[in-house]
């Protein structure tokens, strides 16, 4: 099968050819750097399937013109789905598969990094140590031990920093419309969203973007947290209004911000623009606060992670090759998350 991959980079080539020769070389496959639009759809002619990546828009008319070409597959090549007009494909017949899960412990582990990072100032201090400043004012960290850390969503994610963190004798609480028996077994203890951000000195998001968590992480969820939280987001941007969180860092409400997602992130994440001015003004606000660390979305990225991903979407085409569904459809379900009270 002919597949078109978009926003491609050397990582993908390499871990998507050695899946697609691992299955015996099922699939012709084309990489096009561009990204995913209206404008670059057309370089999918003549493929029955694209691959696209998280920031590649896969609206009704990005869709309609890929079904006029012949595309009958959108394969996903990472968990989330919130990219993609799931009616629109529906209408033309197009199938969405995605990979479910890759490496929890790649997101999870990339949290756990900003976590410590952040209280221990690590990032302050490799600039310091590295102009001779050997000074520990403004270095001060706590203790994780007797911490309590709330986990906004826990499905395989949250399930493996809970683990970790538990290793750190801290207190876990969870939020999530779906429970899981495996929290408990921890240790760890599920309340309401509104009791776990009042209790909470750390916050972490593992959470879906779906429209209910869409600012999930809004001016009333800051005002209903501990002074002084930290708070990490390592699963969409949009989950968190980043109007609210720079308003609640120039409060002193949020003492820590660790992102590896921006809601605006199409436009930054991915590239390298070091020789150019950031015209994101709310970005660029949040580079200016001390207490902020910020990666660009690489939580995902890992070795096992990306063989993961890479197979997976391997085997996607290959079942929908062979049976006309992908082996990991989406669905349209959704688990109904209560936005925090005013």
């Amino acid at each position: 099968m002919q597949v078109a991959v978009f926003s491609t980079r050397a990582h993908d080539r390499q871990f998507l050819d050695t899946a697609n020769e691992a299955a015996g070389s099922q699939h012709d496959i084309r990489y096009f750097e561009a990204h995913l639009n209206l404008a670059t759809a057309g370089l999918a002619e003549g493929a029955s399937a694209i691959c696209p990546f998280v920031n590649d828009q896969i609206g009704p008319a990005v869709l309609k013109r890929l079904s006029s070409q012949g595309v009958r597959l959108v394969a996903l090549r990472g968990a989330g789905f919130n990219n993609v007009d799931l009616a629109a494909a529906e209408a033309l017949g197009i199938k969405i598969g995605r990979v479910p899960a890759y490496s929890p412990y790649a997101i999870a582990e990339h949290a756990i990094a900003l976590i410590l990072s952040l209280n221990r100032k690590i990032y302050r201090a490799y600039a310091r140590v590295r102009e001779g400043n050997f000074s520990l004012d403004g270095l001060l960290g706590f203790d994780l031990h007797g911490k309590t850390v709330g986990i906004v969503g826990t499905g395989r994610i949250g399930i493996t920093l809970a683990r970790i963190v538990s290793g750190f004798g801290c207190e876990i609480v969870g939020a999530d419309p779906v429970e899981s028996a495996e929290l408990r077994t921890i240790g760890g203890r599920y309340v309401s969203l509104d009791e776990l951000l009042a209790c909470s000195d750390i916050v972490t998001l593992h959470c879906p973007l779906t429209p209910e968590t869409r600012h999930l992480i809004g001016p009333g969820a800051v005002a209903k947290m501990k002074r002084g939280v930290m708070l990490i987001n390592t699963s969409r941007g949009a989950v968190v209004d980043t109007r609210a969180i720079i308003d609640g860092l120039k409060a002193g409400k949020i003492g820590n911000l660790g992102l590896d997602v921006y809601e605006e992130e199409g436009d930054l994440f991915f590239e390298d623009l070091s020789d150019q001015v950031i015209q994101d003004d709310a970005f660029a606000r949040l580079l200016t606060f001390p207490n902020v660390l910020i990666t660009g979305h690489q939580a995902f990225f890992t070795r096992e992670a990306l063989q993961a991903i890479a197979e997976t979407t391997i085997a996607n085409l290959t079942e929908f090759e062979a049976s006309g569904c992908p082996l990991h459809p989406v669905s349209a379900e959704r688990h109904v998350w209560p936005s925090a009270s005013t």
